[in-house]
């Protein structure tokens, strides 16, 4: 900033000439009249009564001035000023006003209105078909077991007696995990569990294995390519197809109904031996009905495998297959579904409407 002058008059410096204060005064006068919000207000604040503003530059000017000019020019920028300043006070108060009034017209709250409520979610019928096997078998005094879903083909295939020319290593059903020689699948079955667990637990074992399979199969009413089964393993001393039978009445009935039982068909298995295929009676007819739909007259409804453990299966598990027997069973959780609500689709099951699972509640 100069120093003193003293040689020119005040009305020859421009920021002070009355004319263009009184002029600066005009325009913030109209900009604050303008200003419709609180916002807008604090930008017109910035303009014409900042640091920057015209009046804010022309009171630095008056330190330049001669002594004898300096009282006059600083009482009409002063004036100026506080003129300025009263109307950006009057005008924020009543923005102020304004807005607490249009925040209780628009944040007001009807007590007295019912609330939209939430939809509430539900669980999926699969996690809760799994929980309730898991119980029934729990209350019989087994365990749950689980394991990986990526799988070693040790576990997955020759353990369990599938020999290597088995159909069911091909790639039209199997997923292999790349490198082709990493010797990895994704697990076609959950019996890789009842292998690990008889290699790492002590015997007597009773255990049930829930859990994510994947083979190759093309989604269509009845299949799809990533499904849940629940498998289960016993093996102690002494164990016979009777006591495999009476395991099965019992399930059967604790999932379908206390009037259910189930019979045996010859089949095989790589791993049992001997095998069979299970059939539970129809819960709907009975087999009563020549026309049910469900059951297609028969009064029957296939259900899963099992069998006997296979001799070589123990003996790859390290356990004497001379003093210790065991039996497996193994069936489809969405098959379950299906049979036991009615599903006609399984489409229905796997595309995720949440409309589905509301159906079932938070017990099934």
């Amino acid at each position: 900033m100069s120093g003193p002058n003293t040689q020119y008059d005040p009305v020859e410096v421009s920021t002070l000439d009355p004319a263009v204060i009184e002029a600066n005064v005009a325009d913030a006068l109209a900009a604050i009249e303008g200003a419709q919000s609180l916002d807008e207000l604090k930008a017109v604040r910035l303009a014409h009564a900042g640091d920057r503003s015209p009046l804010a530059l022309a009171n630095r000017e008056i330190g330049a001035l001669p002594p004898q000019a300096k009282a006059d020019a600083g009482k009409r920028v002063g004036q100026a000023r506080g003129r300025v300043g009263s109307a950006l006070k009057a005008r924020q108060q009543l923005l102020e006003e304004q807005h607490e009034e249009r925040m209780l017209v628009e944040e007001r709250v009807d007590v007295t209105v019912v609330p939209e409520r939430r939809r509430v979610g539900a669980r999926h019928p699969i996690s809760l078909t799994i929980e309730r096997i898991a119980e029934i078998f729990t209350g019989l005094g087994w365990e749950v077991a689980e394991g990986p879903e990526i799988e070693a083909e040790w576990f997955n295939f020759d353990a369990l007696n599938f020999g290597p020319d088995h159909p069911a290593r091909a790639m039209q059903d199997t997923f292999f995990v790349e490198p082709a020689d990493a010797g990895l699948v994704l697990r076609t079955h959950t019996s890789p569990v009842q292998m690990r667990a008889m290699l790492t637990r002590e015997l007597p074992l009773f255990i049930v294995c829930p859990g994510k399979v994947f083979r190759t199969d093309d989604l269509d009413a009845t299949h799809t390519p990533v499904f849940h089964q629940i498998e289960g393993l016993a093996v102690a001393e002494g164990l016979t197809m009777a006591h495999l039978k009476g395991t099965l009445d019992r399930f059967a009935a604790e999932l379908f109904g206390p009037q259910v039982t189930t019979r045996l068909r010859p089949a095989f298995f790589p791993f049992t031996e001997p095998s069979a295929e299970m059939d539970f009676q129809c819960p709907i007819c009975l087999g009563r009905d020549d026309a049910c739909r469900v059951c297609g007259g028969t009064g029957w409804i296939e259900w899963g495998g099992c069998g006997m453990v296979n001799r070589n299966v123990l003996s790859a598990a390290g356990i004497d297959p001379d003093r210790f027997t065991g039996f497996a069973f193994g069936m489809g959780i969405e098959r379950a579904i299906m049979l036991r609500h009615g599903v006609p689709d399984m489409f229905d099951i796997v595309e995720g409407d949440v409309r589905f699972s509301e159906q079932f509640g938070m017990e099934i």
